[in-house]
């Protein structure tokens, strides 16, 4: 295995978007590549400082809407996801993450702000008309049903945010699933989350590849192909029956 070279995983801005811990999702890809004998690589990508084109993997975590408005400047200035998308790498973008990757979201400012574009949906405080009260905050636990193309079992997850998130008009892509607890994106669809391409947008932190370990492994058949298959830690046989009981008053 010596001679592979190291699958490279950034983890964007975790000064600006690591508010839920989601900067663990890093470290659960990077475990379960070295637990296969596959080397990894972990680049955080300081706040001012260029995001490489050249990563496997990017993680956009969660955060405030201020820090969340400076991450989507600095990201757009330097192109670098962008720009790695175009090749084929692969997105994980959670809660504020997911909609810097969207075309629009607020700030608290109270003006939308320009995203990346990676994901064809827009966010706000409300979908509803002029003078309709605001939505209350989306506030815990999360489980969502991927769609069938996925191959998933059910994700689990916490969820924490005051914005809606819809897809536009003549949107590509699919929903990451169907909620069967919590919020979501806060639309009549009653889904969360985006896919398109290689790139994922999802409101569940957790951080939410701990949780999940079969969507940790999806992204990394993206980039690898076929994996190896992995003798699990007993602590997975925990998880799933947490989930089994979970699911049961989902």
């Amino acid at each position: 295995m010596s001679g592979l070279s190291a699958t490279r995983i950034a983890l964007i801005y975790p000064e600006l978007l690591g508010t839920y811990g989601d900067g663990g999702n890093a470290l659960v890809l990077e475990r379960r590549l070295a637990w296969r004998g596959l080397p990894a690589e972990i680049v955080p990508v300081r706040a001012g400082d260029p995001v490489p084109a050249d990563c496997d993997i990017y993680l956009l975590g969660g955060g405030e809407d201020e820090p969340q408005v400076l991450a989507a400047e600095g990201m757009r200035r330097t192109g670098g996801v962008t720009a790695a998308v175009q090749r084929g790498a692969v997105v994980l973008a959670v809660c504020a993450g997911y909609q810097v990757v969207g075309e629009s979201f607020p700030g608290s400012d109270g003006l939308l702000h320009d995203g990346l574009g990676l994901l064809e949906i827009e966010t706000r405080r409300s979908f509803g008309p002029a003078g309709e009260p605001v939505p209350p905050r989306a506030v815990g636990d999360i489980v969502v049903e991927p769609g069938p193309a996925l191959g998933l079992p059910p994700l689990f997850g916490y969820e924490n945010h005051g914005g809606r998130t819809r897809p536009v008009a003549g949107a590509g892509g699919e929903a990451l699933g169907r909620v069967r607890r919590g919020v979501g994106d806060g639309t009549a669809a009653g889904t969360d989350g985006r896919v398109s391409g290689r790139v994922v947008g999802t409101y569940l932190h957790g951080p939410v590849l701990a949780q999940n370990p079969a969507l940790a492994d999806l992204l990394l058949t993206w980039v690898h192909g076929g994996l190896p298959a992995l003798a699990e830690p007993p602590e997975i046989e925990l998880l799933r029956a947490a989930r089994a009981r979970a699911l049961e008053v989902a």
